[in-house]
C-alpha cells in the first residue's frame, strides 16, 4: 500500500472509531525515552586550534546554505574548511563562488559525504543547511565526533530523533545553536521577559503565523535520478522509494517523508518565540490538535497549506498557530507572533491593547539577554569559550519548538474530513479557538473565494502527551505514537538513545 494510500486509509480507520497502527512504522516508534533536561551540559567538546582559529564546514549549499557562507565569512578569524553537498553541480558552483570571495590561500575542501568531514580531527564545527530529513542525523553524528554544531531549523525530522539530538549534546558536551534567529534579537527577548515577568498579567495565549504566500508544485513524474545527484546521500536516513524532480532542490518540504511542511520549516521560528514566551519549566503541551488542508493547488505535495492548531500546556495556557499560504487578492503576510493576556490584554506588533481598546500603546522594551554578535557570531563565541549555554537558541529550546509543531502536524496527519461549515463546531469548547478558527474561515471564503460546500477541512483529533515521557497517552495513543520516530534506511539510521 503507498504511503498517501495508508494515511487516507487511516484517516477513513479514525473516522469509523478504530485504532490502525501505520504500516511499517511501529517498530521504529517503541523505544521509551526519559524526561527532557532543561540542563545544557557544561562544554567538553573540542578545544579551537591554534590561533583561536575556528575551522567549520557547510553542509547543504542550496538555498539557506548560502546564507550560512555569507554568515561565516563576516567572522573574524572562521574558516570554512569543507563545503559538503551530494549534488555535484551545486557544490562545484558553490566551491568556484567561495573561492572568489576568500582573500589568500583557498583551504576549502568540496565533497559529498559529511563523514570526510566528521573524520577531520582539526575540523571544529558543523553547519548545517541540507533538507530536514538529516537535521538530526548530522547533529548527532558531529556531537559523536567532538564538533560543534549550528543546525538549521527544525533541527529535528520527527520527535524521536529529536529527543536523541539531544541527549548527544549532553553526553559530548558540544555546543548546538538552532537556526532560530530570533534567539538572536535583543529585544525579541527583553519582550518575552517582560511577559515572563508578568507586566502585562499572566499570558493566557501565545500566538504565531507564518502566512506567507505560496504557489502549487504541480506534478513531477518518477524518473531516474540526474547524474550529478548522489540520490543514495541525498535521501541519507529518508525512506524514499523513487526520485522525481518536486524532491531537489527545494520542494521536498511539502513531502512528509522528507519536509514538514510550513508548520515546521518557516513556522519553527514562531513557535520558537511562543514557546519562549510561556511560563518557566513549560517543556511540551499536554493536549494538541490541528485541521488544515491543500486547498486549490491540486499538485503533488501532501503537506497542508492552510492550518490552524492548538496547543495546551499544564499551567493551562495555550499556543495558538495559523498557516495560511494560499494567495488571493489582498493577502496579508503575517510571520510574527501575537500575545493574549487572562485579563483581555493583547499584545500585536509590539504594541501593547488594554481590553476593549483598539488604540495600541508603544512598548518600551528594555535589551534582553542574548549572546553578542548575531546568531552567527554568537555560535563562534559560543564554541571558543566551550559554553553550550551560550547557544541562542540552544539543543533543549530547539527541541521544545521542534516538538510542538510536530504534535500539531500528527494531529492534522490523524485527521477526517470534516464539511467547511461545520468545523468551528468542533472548537465550540473554546470560545478563543473558534474565534481565531472564524477569522481564517473568513479569509478562505471571502478572499480565496472557497464556499463552504465546495470543500472539507481535514480536521485532526485532540492527542494527549506526557511531557516526560514523550509519548501520547489516551484515546488515539497507538496511532499518535507511531509517529513518534520515522523508519531509517540502512546505513543512515538514528540510533536508539542508549548507542548516543
Amino acid at each position: 500500500m503507498s504511503k498517501m494510500n495508508r494515511r487516507k486509509f487511516l484517516k477513513h480507520s479514525i473516522a469509523a472509531g478504530s485504532a490502525v497502527a501505520i504500516g511499517g512504522i511501529a517498530s521504529c516508534s517503541e523505544q521509551t525515552v526519559a524526561a527532557p533536561t532543561q540542563v545544557v551540559a557544561a562544554g567538553t567538546g573540542k578545544v579551537i586550534g591554534a590561533n583561536n582559529r575556528l575551522r567549520i564546514a557547510v553542509a547543504g549549499l542550496h538555498g539557506r546554505g548560502k546564507s550560512h557562507i555569507k554568515g561565516w565569512l563576516k567572522e573574524k578569524n572562521v574558516e570554512i574548511a569543507y563545503l559538503i553537498d551530494p549534488d555535484a553541480t551545486v557544490l562545484e558552483d558553490s566551491m568556484r563562488s567561495l573561492k572568489g570571495k576568500v582573500e589568500g590561500k583557498f583551504n576549502c575542501k568540496g565533497i559529498a559525504d559529511i563523514r570526510e568531514a566528521l573524520d577531520d580531527k582539526n575540523l571544529d564545527a558543523i553547519s548545517i543547511a541540507a533538507p530536514n530529513h538529516w537535521h538530526s542525523l548530522m547533529t548527532i553524528w558531529a556531537a559523536q565526533a567532538g564538533k560543534h554544531v549550528y543546525v538549521e531549523k527544525p533541527m529535528s525530522h520527527d520527535i524521536r530523533e529529536g529527543r536523541i539530538a539531544v541527549a548527544a549534546q549532553k553526553k559530548y558536551g558540544v555546543v548546538v545553536q538552532h537556526g532560530t534567529q530570533r534567539r538572536s534579537d535583543a529585544k525579541i527577548a527583553g519582550l518575552t521577559q517582560l511577559i515572563k515577568d508578568r507586566k502585562f498579567g499572566k499570558l493566557k495565549i501565545s500566538y504565531g503565523y507564518c502566512c506567507k504566500p505560496r504557489q502549487g508544485i504541480g506534478f513531477k513524474i518518477p524518473s531516474p535520478p540526474p547524474n550529478n545527484l548522489d540520490w543514495n546521500l541525498w535521501r541519507g536516513p529518508a525512506i524514499i522509494d523513487q526520485y522525481h524532480g518536486n524532491y531537489v532542490h527545494y520542494n521536498w518540504h511539502w513531502f512528509w517523508e522528507s519536509g514538514n511542511g510550513d508548520m515546521n520549516n518557516q513556522g519553527t521560528h514562531q513557535l520558537d518565540v511562543a514557546n519562549w514566551a510561556l511560563d518557566e519549566g513549560m517543556t511540551h503541551p499536554i493536549r494538541v490538535m490541528a485541521l488544515g488542508g491543500r486547498f486549490l493547488w491540486d499538485d503533488q505535495g501532501e503537506t497542508p497549506n492552510t492550518m490552524f492548531a492548538i496547543a495546551e500546556y499544564p499551567n493551562g495556557q495555550q499556543v495558538m498557530f495559523n498557516v495560511r499560504n494560499v494567495n488571493y487578492s489582498g493577502y496579508v503576510r503575517q510571520v510574527e507572533n501575537e500575545y493574549y493576556f487572562e485579563d483581555g490584554g493583547k499584545i500585536i506588533r509590539n504594541q501593547y491593547y488594554p481590553k476593549g481598546s483598539d488604540k495600541g500603546e508603544k512598548i518600551d522594551i528594555p535589551d534582553g539577554k542574548v549572546t553578542e554578535g548575531g546568531c552567527w557570531g554568537s555560535f563562534i563565541a559560543a564554541c571558543r569559550a566551550g559554553d553550550p549555554k551560550m547557544a541562542n537558541g540552544n539543543v533543549m529550546d530547539a527541541h521544545k519548538g521542534c516538538v510542538m509543531g510536530h504534535l500539531m502536524n500528527n494531529s492534522y496527519r490523524l485527521g477526517r474530513p470534516v464539511p467547511f461549515g461545520e468545523t468551528a463546531e468542533l472548537l465550540s469548547d473554546n470560545p478563543d479557538a473558534v474565534e481565531h478558527f472564524e477569522k481564517l474561515h473568513a479569509i478562505m471564503r471571502d478572499g480565496v473565494g472557497l464556499e463552504d460546500h465546495d470543500f472539507s477541512f481535514t480536521v485532526g483529533p485532540w492527542l494527549t502527551f506526557d511531557p516526560k515521557t514523550e509519548r501520547h497517552t489516551g484515546e488515539y495513543a497507538k496511532e499518535a505514537n507511531e509517529l513518534l520516530k520515522n523508519c531509517n534506511r540502512t546505513g543512515f539510521e538514528v540510533p536508539d538513545i542508549k548507542d548516543v
